[in-house]
Parts: C-alpha cells; sequence; structure tokens
C-alpha cells in the first residue's frame, strides 16, 4: 500500500530525533512465522503512535528489505517538541523494557532507543496524515492466521508486514501472505486490501505464487520414503512447510502431477544468519540418486 504525503516544515521549536528498533532475529516469513518473533514494524508502529500523543512530528520511516522475511530493524526520524523531549525519552524508555518483556523468550536482543540527530531534513507530513498511516499500520494483521487442521503444526496461512519505506512525496508499505489454501488466501490478500484502502492508500496487487496442498497418499513420496528407509534405516519424517515451492508452480501448469520435494538442511533462511549444513548436501544427493534409480 502506498500513501499520498504532503510535506512542510518542522514546527518552530522542535528537535530531530532518531527512534531505532534493532536486535530482533528476523527469519522467513514463512518458515518461521509461527515462532512469534518480533517484527520491527509493527513495534516501531507502537512506539510513533505513543510519541504522535506527545506531539511527534514524523519525517522520515523505514524498516525492513525482503518481503518474504520477517523484519529485523527499523528507524524513524521524528521532531519533538523541545518541552517535550524528555517525555519522549521516557516514553520510548517505557516501550524498550515492556516490549523486551514481552518477547524475552525469542528475541533477548532486541533494543529500542530514542536519540537526538543534527543532520535530519527539515520536514515532516501533516499531523492528519501521520496519524492515518501509522494507525493503518497498526491495524494491519501480522503473523499466523489459521492453522492446518490436517496436518498438527502446520501453519496454512499468514500475513507479513515486510518492508515500510519513505520516498520524495510518498510512505510505502510492502507486505506478504502465504496459504495452501486457495480460498483462504483470496479472504487474506482482501482482509490486508481492505485496510489499506480504509486507511487511504493506494493497493496494488502481484500475481504472487500458487499453493501445493500436501497429498500424503502420493506415490512418489511413497517411493521417496521406501527408498530413505533402505539407505538409511531409518523411518523419514514427512512434513508439510508453510513456503513457497517450486512444486506449487509446476503443479499449477500439470495439474494432477505427482510430485514431492526434499533438500539438504537449511536454517536462518532469509537473514544474516542463514547456513546450509554441508554433510546433508551429500545426503541429500545420495537421496536424489536412489529415488531416480527407482521411478526408472
Amino acid at each position: 500500500g502506498t500513501w499520498k504525503v504532503s510535506f512542510m516544515r518542522a514546527p518552530g521549536g522542535s528537535v530531530p530525533m532518531r527512534l531505532q528498533v534493532k536486535g530482533l532475529v528476523g527469519g522467513h516469513s514463512g518458515l518461521e512465522i509461527d515462532k512469534g518473533r518480533g517484527n520491527s514494524l509493527k513495534i516501531i508502529i507502537r512506539v510513533l503512535l505513543a510519541l504522535h500523543d506527545v506531539g511527534a512530528r514524523l519525517s522520515y520511516i523505514e524498516g525492513g528489505n525482503k518481503r518474504n522475511a520477517i523484519p529485523r530493524e527499523a528507524e524513524a526520524i521524528v521532531f519533538v517538541p523541545k518541552d517535550k523531549a524528555r517525555k519522549a525519552g521516557a516514553v520510548v524508555k517505557k516501550f524498550n523494557e515492556t516490549v523486551k518483556a514481552e518477547l524475552a523468550t525469542v528475541e533477548p536482543g532486541l533494543s529500542i532507543s530514542l536519540e537526538r540527530v543534527k543532520d535530519a531534513a527539515n520536514k515532516v507530513i501533516k499531523r492528519d496524515e501521520q496519524k492515518r498511516i501509522l494507525q493503518t499500520i497498526a491495524g494491519l494483521p501480522h503473523g499466523v492466521t489459521k492453522m492446518s487442521a490436517d496436518i498438527p503444526g502446520l501453519v496454512e496461512t499468514s500475513t507479513n508486514v515486510a518492508v515500510l519505506t519513505t520516498g520524495k512525496s510518498t510512505i510505502s508499505l510492502e507486505t506478504s501472505q502465504r496459504s495452501s489454501v486457495a480460498s483462504e488466501m483470496d479472504e487474506i490478500v482482501q482482509t490486508v486490501a481492505a485496510i489499506f484502502e480504509l486507511g487511504g492508500a493506494k493497493v496494488e496487487l502481484d500475481a504472487g505464487y500458487p499453493g501445493w496442498k500436501p497429498d500424503l497418499n502420493s506415490r512418489i513420496l511413497a517411493t521417496a520414503k521406501s527408498t530413505y528407509t533402505e539407505l538409511y534405516g531409518a523411518t523419514p519424517e514427512v512434513k508439510a512447510v508453510h513456503a513457497g515451492l517450486e512444486c506449487g508452480i509446476i503443479g499449477e501448469k500439470y495439474p494432477g502431477m505427482d510430485m514431492v520435494s526434499f533438500g539438504p538442511t537449511l536454517e536462518g533462511v532469509h537473514s544474516p544468519d542463514e547456513k546450509i549444513y554441508i554433510d546433508s548436501v551429500e545426503k541429500y544427493w545420495d537421496f536424489l540418486l536412489g529415488i531416480l534409480a527407482r521411478v526408472q
């Protein structure tokens, strides 16, 4: 969603300050959306709404860098009435304590801070525009909206508040939605779009990518399971994942195609901590060759 905004000079007697949210874990917006991790954009909006009530005026805001990643950091420049600067600092300090307590188990590195800056551009958006944008983003859902009733522990539908940017005359927010059920995907997209439009934003939708509903009676899955048992002497754990896979795209083009997805072990996908376990690559390769030998 994109809002057209009008910039004006900051009110006299106000001081520029930088609000930062950082130190979050982040992660893949599908695979890790159910981990209860913090979203830097949702957090900074909470703080900005409180600062709005002490007269802070928004000059600039940004956070997140990929639609399919949970945002780890966010920052905003606000102009605060000089006589309210100390109160603003107290508000942020309280939020730092409160949100750190809320997320202590999953976000030990979280930090929310407010400091004065000297080189900020002397401009702010109109106060009514500011309130409308902040309230709209606050109202957007983030996280899991439905779990699968068929597969325990599997997220079926979710939404991610992802990337926020400030342009010359706009503020834009990108979100992403996921679902393994097409009708539920339509519903969550409709919900997010409706909130944007009620908040005065222009909405643009992309084509996205299709879901791939699990088929636990798949013939190729049975072959993969028996191959794994023959090679490694153990029964494999079969899981469905809440992520976009190539199989969904292929399945849309070729309905009814029997498919299975597997690969080496990855962690921290779409974050600076992303890693692959090297020893799992060789195991994956041997497994692939074993399956191919049995389907010829």
